[in-house]
C-alpha cells in the first residue's frame, strides 16, 4: 500500500540547502511539508533555517510560510516577508494581478483623484 508523504527527504533537503547557500537571491514560497506536525517539519525547518543563514537576499511568501518563519523566530534574519504566497509568486511571474488591473480600470474611468 502506498502511503501519503508528509515531507520531503534528507537527500532533497541536502540538495536544497546547499542551493540555498550559494544563491544570491532567494524566493521561497510554501512550506515543504506538514510542518505544524512535528515529524514532517524538518524540511520546512531546515530550508527557513538555511534562508535565514543565507548570504543572499531573501523573499518568502505566503500565510503558512510566514507561520513557519514565526514559529522558528526567524522574522529578523529574513530580508522580506510576504503574507501574499499566490500574489508574490504572480507578480514575480510577470502575471497581472486583480487588485492593479482594477485600480488601473478605475483610473482609466475616474482618472487622477483630486488633491
Amino acid at each position: 500500500a502506498k502511503l501519503p508523504i508528509y515531507d520531503i527527504g534528507l537527500d532533497t533537503i541536502a540538495h536544497y540547502v546547499e542551493e540555498i547557500r550559494h544563491a544570491k537571491t532567494i524566493f521561497y514560497n510554501g512550506p515543504a511539508g506538514v510542518f505544524e506536525l512535528e515529524p514532517f517539519s524538518v524540511g520546512t525547518r531546515e530550508l527557513l533555517t538555511a534562508v535565514a543563514e543565507a548570504d543572499g537576499f531573501s523573499v518568502v511568501g505566503g500565510g503558512h510560510t510566514v507561520a513557519a518563519v514565526e514559529q522558528l523566530g526567524i522574522e529578523s534574519a529574513i530580508d522580506h516577508v510576504s503574507t501574499g504566497g499566490g500574489a508574490l509568486m504572480n507578480f514575480l511571474a510577470g502575471k497581472e494581478l486583480p487588485l492593479v488591473s482594477a485600480l488601473r480600470r478605475s483610473h482609466a474611468k475616474f482618472g487622477k483623484p483630486a488633491g
